[in-house]
């Protein structure tokens, strides 16, 4: 266990909580000791027996109209950090791991782009949008849910899921073409996918990789990629490059049908390249991060795994968007077996979420804390890896 959580737990209180539902799981028994890490956020650390034993979990509880959550990510889009370097550059006070992401490759010659694969939203600004859903990284979907599900915080100040769609376009004399990603490791078969200097300087390769069927298909070889700066195009290249991408440039790498269309592209001319994120909520995200929905309405998904027991990351929030659940538990250890994704719903249901998702898990597992009278925080939980794992992003708590 963390050299913090140890620190912690000697002044903290026993405290007494239901942990999961016992009509679905009899014999479930916890012991927990919690404490405020600041006004409106609240710690605990808590241990369980579930379907393949003994768990050892954390948990972080936040009241929005006393503190606050937001996006952790590194400096680009393409690019990781472990959580705790994250949580200490943006200043907060706790946070987990986020989305899953494109941590290693099987094309040759093609990187890993460290890229997650749901939609990105920070301070009200899209960083990136949402693989197709047989391009993703993580274990397969529940009915009914896609990369383009999200857990989030509105304009409103309320915790909320929802899902983010890409709506976007490169207008030139003529023509219209569409979209079919934004800072996205995969884009779909025949389709454009767009940079931004938010992306980094990662190879961009890896976007005309995979197809609508399966993600470990081949690369096209009919590709075309095309420069815009400032609105008008600079360059038409037949493959997708590398390096920074300036501010007021977007590259545009097309693959088949899309490369096509890219090809008919000439230097000098004018292009208008925009695009947004549509929301299914009538408020917009002020935050945003990609999830699979395993809690609905008070109840777990009526499909998700009730076989395989692993270290889990989840995060909630309540029915009325007042309070935001973060949840990690321990797993792969002999203190710790983790838990099933059914069994994460029942967890987050029994802290108070109506709502909620399946964020990455195993190696990636990671919950951080900076308690009262610290200046960085400390890894709380105990990586399977045996050490942080860098990931895409995560969710932070920040302080008023």
């Amino acid at each position: 266990m963390g050299s913090s959580v140890a620190r912690w737990r000697a002044g903290a209180a026993i405290a007494a909580a239901t942990v999961l539902s016992v009509a679905a799981m009899p014999g479930v028994g916890q012991a927990a000791q919690s404490g405020a890490l600041a006004p409106g956020v609240s710690y605990q650390t808590f241990s369980l027996t579930a379907s393949h034993g003994a768990v050892q979990g954390y948990a972080v509880t936040v009241d929005l109209h006393r503190a606050s959550v937001a996006l952790l990510h590194p400096a680009a889009v393409s690019a990781r950090l472990p959580v705790s370097a994250m949580a200490d550059a943006q200043h907060a006070i706790a946070g987990v791991n986020g989305d899953f992401f494109n941590i290693s490759e099987t094309h040759a010659g093609v990187p890993a782009t460290n890229s997650s694969d749901g939609p990105e939203v920070s301070g009200g600004r899209a960083l990136k949008a949402a693989v197709p859903d047989s391009q993703r990284f993580g274990p397969s979907l529940p009915a009914g849910t896609s990369t383009r599900d999200v857990i989030g915080v509105g304009a409103d100040g309320r915790g909320r899921l929802g899902s983010l769609t890409l709506r976007g376009s490169v207008l030139v004399p003529g023509q219209r073409l569409d979209l079919a990603g934004v800072n996205q490791y995969a884009v779909s078969d025949g389709g454009i996918g767009a940079f931004t200097s938010a992306w980094g300087a990662t190879s961009r390769a890896r976007v005309v990789c995979g197809s609508d069927t399966s993600r470990l298909d081949p690369c096209s070889t009919d590709t075309a990629e095309v420069v815009v700066r400032h609105g008008i195009v600079v360059s038409v290249a037949s493959a997708p490059g590398a390096g920074a991408i300036a501010a007021g440039t977007v590259v545009l790498d097309g693959r088949d049908a899309g490369a096509d269309a890219l090809r008919r592209l000439h230097v000098g001319e004018p292009a208008l390249v925009s695009y947004r994120l549509d929301r299914s909520t009538r408020i917009p995200f002020r935050f945003a991060v990609g999830g699979f929905p395993i809690l609905r309405d008070g109840a777990p998904l009526p499909d998700l795994d009730n076989t395989v027991s692993a270290p889990r990351t989840a995060a909630g929030v309540s029915a009325d968007g007042r309070r935001f659940f973060l949840v990690t538990l321990d797993g792969r250890a002999e203190l710790s077996g983790g838990l099933t994704v059914q069994e994460l719903a029942l967890q987050l249901h029994s802290m108070g979420a109506a709502f909620g998702v399946n964020l990455d898990g195993g190696g990636s597992s990671t919950i951080v804390t900076r308690m009262p009278g610290q200046t960085s925080v400390t890894v709380d939980n105990n990586p399977s890896d045996g050490s942080e794992r860098p990931v895409a992003n995560g969710i932070g708590v920040f302080t008023r």
